[in-house]
């Protein structure tokens, strides 16, 4: 029983460190989409805290969808809140598979994993709470195969290419 408590130990410390060393991230969280069936309704929203108002930052959308999934992209309209209720509205386009069907994300098995930049070098006016909302916009009423949703902020750092 001590040695299994102290693998867990150590492989949550290890966890803590390896999540640690990524300086620029700000933000980044997955939203479960419940039995991977993304109803057109539904909205999938991130609230980030942004204190950093002198740095440029990227922001990425990201994706777990399942190799069953029916398309090769993903549309999605997103809003971007900032404090002060300024709102951006806007469509973005996620090719999630190259022209010959083969997935672009990164995973093992039924699980693909995808980043695609959304916007590079955003500069927030403000600081405080910003609401990132998702939401699907294929012509699907309920949309099949998408597991996760996500989104990363990060800070730019050197030339700003990531």
């Amino acid at each position: 029983m001590k040695k299994i408590i102290r693998v867990a130990i150590f492989l949550f410390a290890l966890a803590v460190i390896l999540y640690s060393c990524d300086s620029s991230r700000v933000f980044d969280q997955y939203l479960e989409i419940p039995d991977s069936e993304w109803n057109k309704d539904s909205l999938k929203v991130f609230r980030v805290q942004i204190t950093d108002t002198l740095a440029n930052h990227n922001l990425l959308i990201q994706v777990r969808n399942e190799t069953e999934y029916n398309y090769s992209n993903l549309w999605l309209f997103v809003e971007i809140a900032q404090p002060g209720n300024k709102i951006l509205k806007d469509t973005f386009e996620i090719v999630m598979a190259d022209p010959s069907g083969r997935w672009m994300g990164e995973g093992f098995g039924g699980l693909k994993t995808l980043q695609s930049v959304y916007r590079r070098n955003v500069y927030f006016p403000v600081s405080g709470e910003y609401t990132i909302s998702l939401q699907q916009g294929m012509r699907d009423e309920v949309l099949s195969g998408i597991h996760d949703i996500g989104i990363r902020v990060e800070k730019v750092t050197g030339s700003g290419q990531k």
